[in-house]
């Protein structure tokens, strides 16, 4: 196998996320150092800007995009998806094949043979405990991988604790390598001029803890301090959160747009809250960083490498009443406010670029082809 120009198929399940940011990001910087370069992903899922991103970025990649079906959870559809990942692998001559994500991850370590075999996780099966029977399962399932795996790629320290504390200690190499952003992104976003006090960013779901959010601006209704927010996204609990936000008064003051990108949602709002019960290394918060807007984030995954000196303003998840606090503290200190996010855009500047991310990514591809 040449060192010099690899041959690399990412495999992922949904393009949604961090996830295929991550994967997006690090494909189109590979093909640009010179290396062959193909993706795998989910048909089903994604929806129309998904499409066009990949529509976008196939021609450009020497392997191009190919999509089949795959289901969230196991399924018949397991079979044709490994086949279709199998039938990709052998056409293409492939060096590496990169799994993201429970699915991505089990489909390449399942059928890449003898290919060098590279896992990173994304949260995934992590978010689960052995004590449900769902957690059990999976986790299972990831110990039995992880027998298979040549290179595990964490976004974080956390990420990389939690699957020894809960999968096994991996046999493999093992390597961090942090989510990365582009220069671009370090451009300041201009306010809108009905932007609202606060803004949320990510997929609707009870793990990124939208509900704690609306009943910290409920408690700061009771306070007399009568804020609006801003709620970005879309996900499989959308119109469960519009209720609560209905039944808790605050239809005339939270608004619900639907997904956007990153920097049109930043312009939306002034403090953005990440009130995560759980989390790998989110993109939301680099991006947020980046561009220098104030946020307010819980203390979970690898938040907490992000913020580096400053992890002792992150907040305590699943807290309205702590959540309440924390706004309430920001506002009222708007000096002390901007110079944190001053330091963290600053923090991410130096360490955690798209450059960074693929030359670590790299790096450790090469050290697991060197190994017997």
């Amino acid at each position: 196998m040449a060192l010099d120009s690899l041959a690399i198929l990412h495999v992922m399940r949904s393009p949604v996320g961090g996830l295929f940011r991550h994967v997006v990001d690090l494909a189109a910087e590979q093909t640009a150092r010179g290396h062959r370069v193909g993706i795998v992903a989910d048909a089903s899922t994604g929806g129309d800007r998904a499409d066009r991103m990949l529509a976008d970025l196939a021609p450009t990649l020497a392997f191009g995009v190919s999509r089949v079906p795959m289901s969230r959870e196991l399924g018949l559809s397991d079979w044709s998806a490994g086949r279709h990942v199998i039938a990709r692998l052998r056409e293409l001559s492939i060096d590496i094949v990169h799994g993201h994500g429970s699915k991505g991850g089990a489909y390449a370590r399942l059928v890449g043979a003898k290919r060098i075999k590279v896992y990173t996780p994304h949260g995934g099966s992590l978010h689960y405990s052995r004590s449900t029977a769902v957690g059990f399962v999976y986790l299972t399932l990831e110990e039995f991988l992880a027998k298979r795996t040549d290179l595990f790629l964490f976004e974080s320290a956390y990420g990389r604790d939690t699957f020894a504390a809960k999968v096994c200690d991996p046999k493999g190499l093992v390597r961090v390598v942090h989510n990365g952003v582009g220069a671009s992104e370090f451009e300041p976003v201009i306010q809108r001029p009905d932007a609202t006090d606060l803004l949320f960013i990510g997929e609707l779901r009870h793990l990124k803890g939208v509900d704690v959010m609306l009943q910290a601006i409920t408690r700061l209704n009771g306070q007399g301090r009568r804020l609006t927010a801003t709620i970005v996204g879309a996900g499989p609990e959308a119109q469960a959160f519009r209720d609560m936000a209905a039944s808790l008064g605050l239809a005339d003051q939270v608004t619900f747009p639907g997904a956007l990108p990153a920097r049109e949602a930043f312009a939306r709002g002034k403090l953005l809250l990440v009130p995560s019960r759980a989390e790998s290394l989110p993109y939301v918060v680099l991006e947020a960083g980046a561009c220098g807007l104030a946020q307010i984030a819980t203390a979970v995954g690898g938040i907490g490498e992000i913020f580096g000196p400053d992890a002792g303003l992150l907040v305590t998840p699943g807290d309205a009443e702590v959540l309440a606090n924390a706004i309430v503290q920001r506002l009222d200190a708007p000096e002390e406010t901007a110079a944190a996010a001053s330091r963290l855009k600053a923090r991410i500047a130096e360490g955690f670029s798209i450059g960074a991310m693929t030359e670590g990514v790299l790096a450790a591809y090469r050290e697991a082809m060197a190994k017997p």
